[in-house]
């Protein structure tokens, strides 16, 4: 067997196809979404996010501002800024690139951010939201991977699903999000006994963990969905992902690549989120 690639560059550039139009529509009424992201710092792979998020704002007709921090910024003054953006009429949605310095509390920072323009979805409040079924934001990455996975048809109803990561931004919403499709899910985690067992009864799984190719072909259930959400560099440069894609690809009926899989996604959804932030900021969604 060998696995159907899906391709979440494809489906990402649909779904910015469709958020373009919708603005366009918003901005025949006066109304044009904006995001603000916050970098703090010069770390590179961020500073290449946060260039590839201005862009597709950019490209989709939305208002995008980066407001760029010295890596020695006071908390006290990165919470001002969040607080101005806050205020900030032009701006419906808020994102602070993680992760930040050392020395900045990354949680009172998000918590600073207005839940309404929230839209990674990391606040409390959103989170809180999600995990009783009635999100205001989904976070980004989650929510392309259900896009994909229904742009596949994959029948979530009553599959076994397995998420390999538990972190707030990936691993715990993705696993709220297939409960409410109603999939029966399983959470593992750098403490899990025989991880192989447990992947091997996923009829989706879901890697994220940050460690590369530590899902390997004799780790996936034949037949299986694969969503890599890893992205790593390897010493001799190469990109890779969480799972071997060599030999997973040979067992899995469908899988992510790395890149090309749910990193455009990401993106893509967080011109969503922005996009429906505007909209409910003026009273056209609930």
């Amino acid at each position: 067997m060998t696995a159907r690639i899906i391709d979440g560059k494809l489906l990402s550039n649909a779904i910015k196809e469709e958020v373009a139009q919708r603005v366009a529509t918003l901005k025949t009424n006066g109304l044009t979404p904006g995001l603000a992201v916050v970098l703090v710092g010069e770390d590179p792979a961020s500073s290449v996010y946060v260039r590839n998020k201005a862009a597709a704002c950019e490209k989709a007709g939305l208002h995008s501002e980066v407001i760029r921090l010295q890596a020695d910024i006071t908390e006290t003054a990165l919470l001002d800024v969040v607080r101005g953006l806050n205020a900030n009429p032009r701006i419906h949605g808020i994102l602070v690139q993680l992760p930040l310095p050392a020395h900045l509390d990354a949680a009172k920072v998000i918590e600073t951010i207005a839940a309404d323009k929230d839209v990674d979805g990391f606040h409390i409040s959103n989170a809180g939201l999600l995990m009783t079924g009635q999100p205001l934001f989904r976070p980004c990455t989650p929510y392309g991977i259900m896009k994909m996975l229904e742009s596949e048809g994959v029948a979530l109803r009553g599959a076994e699903a397995v998420v390999v990561g538990a972190s707030n931004i990936v691993g715990k919403p993705m696993a709220m999000l297939l409960l409410a499709a109603g999939a029966t899910v399983t959470i593992c985690n750098s403490k899990t006994r025989d991880l192989p067992a447990q992947t091997r009864r996923a009829d989706v799984l879901v890697v994220a963990t940050g460690r590369p190719e530590m899902i390997t072909g004799d780790m996936v259930k034949p037949g299986a969905v694969v969503i890599d959400v890893g992205i790593n560099r390897l010493p001799d440069g190469r990109l890779t992902g969480d799972v071997e894609f060599a030999s997973a690809s040979q067992v899995a009926s469908a899988i992510t690549p790395v890149p090309g899989g749910v990193g455009p996604m990401t993106i893509a959804m967080l011109l969503v989120n922005t996009l429906e932030a505007a909209e409910r900021s003026a009273g056209l969604r609930v």
